[in-house]
């Protein structure tokens, strides 16, 4: 009988903590993207984002967390490592083949681009290393 009730009160507890744990998290569903060519704009900084990639799209729609999975500063902790070595690699287009890295990106570390610039870029960059099989330093991109 003792077993019995533990079991059951084992299984509520369960329950309970599952129930709990998804009543905290919030996530605001990701963009559905339909074509190739995504643009992202913050107005208020005048900052635009323009990434044309032939998979990009589909590859976000499979596998890109919804927002407000990370937190901004997650994001921008890894978007200036990344982009840093990202733009090390454009510079020296001897070394890092040029038709990967045609162009630097501007991001600075003192703008606050807002969360979805943060969170497209964060998401391009991921893809980028896992398709072109990259590791941009630093930190190894997960899905």
């Amino acid at each position: 009988m003792k077993y019995i009730v533990f079991t059951l009160f084992t299984f509520i507890s369960i329950l309970f903590a599952c129930n709990v744990s998804q009543e905290n998290k919030s996530f605001e569903d990701k963009p559905k993207l339909e074509s190739d060519t995504i643009k992202i704009v913050n107005k208020k900084i005048e900052y635009e984002v323009l990434i044309i990639d032939v998979g990009f799209s589909s590859w976000f729609n499979s596998f890109a967390k919804p927002r407000n999975y990370y937190s901004q500063s997650y994001l921008e902790s890894r978007n200036r490592v990344w982009v840093l070595e990202w733009n090390r690699r454009a510079m020296l287009s001897s070394q890092y083949n040029p038709n990967l890295y045609e162009m630097t990106i501007n991001y600075e570390q003192n703008i606050d681009y807002g969360y979805e610039v943060n969170y497209m870029i964060y998401n391009y960059l991921v893809y980028f290393q896992l398709t072109h099989n990259q590791r941009l330093g630093g930190f190894t991109p997960r899905i």
